[in-house]
């Protein structure tokens, strides 16, 4: 299967669509080309289903750690299977990273707090919200795929390319 060209060198080609990759994933839709949309898609695709395939595989381990004043304390913490950890380093190959922000409400505090537990946001959104949102939808309907929508909203004004909305359906 062949990509598309873009009209740029390959270097810059995959960088634009990591970026728009990672901006779907992030915002939940697009504004871009036609041409653009159809290769983001698939690759936005490829992510979401390597994700759903390892959405629920983790398992509870108990960690004893030190606390401030040297005592032993048993923690139950959720880990990865090794099968889930591959893939997320392979979709984190892929991504960009997007610094998470403060949101509304939210005091310092509380932000600096949640980064310490969450230190890939946009993969944490994939993994966490995105994917089993699309599993259960999947075992609901019966079907896999279809994770994209191309909402045409006609030609540019300047060279007259056709524009597109790429959203998460």
């Amino acid at each position: 299967m062949a990509n598309r060209k873009l009209g740029l060198p390959t270097d810059q080609r995959v960088a634009l669509l990591r970026n728009q990759v990672t901006n779907l994933i992030w915002y939940g839709r697009i504004e871009t080309t036609l041409a653009r949309a159809k290769e983001v898609r698939s690759m936005t695709e490829r992510l979401i289903t390597v994700a759903i395939r390892e959405c629920d595989n983790t398992v509870e381990v108990k960690k004893e750690t030190k606390n401030d004043k040297e005592q032993i304390v048993v923690l139950d913490v959720v880990n990865d299977m090794p099968s889930r950890l591959a893939a997320r380093r392979r979709v984190m190959r892929y991504l960009y990273e997007i610094p998470a922000t403060q949101n509304e409400g939210e005091d310092k505090d509380d932000f600096k707090e949640r980064l310490k537990t969450v230190k890939h946001p946009v993969v944490e959104k994939l993994f966490r919200e995105i994917a089993p949102k699309y599993k259960k939808r999947a075992e609901e309907k019966g079907q896999g795929g279809g994770y994209t929508r191309i909402v045409k909203k006609g030609p540019r004004r300047g060279d007259g390319a056709e524009m597109v909305i790429l959203e998460l359906v």
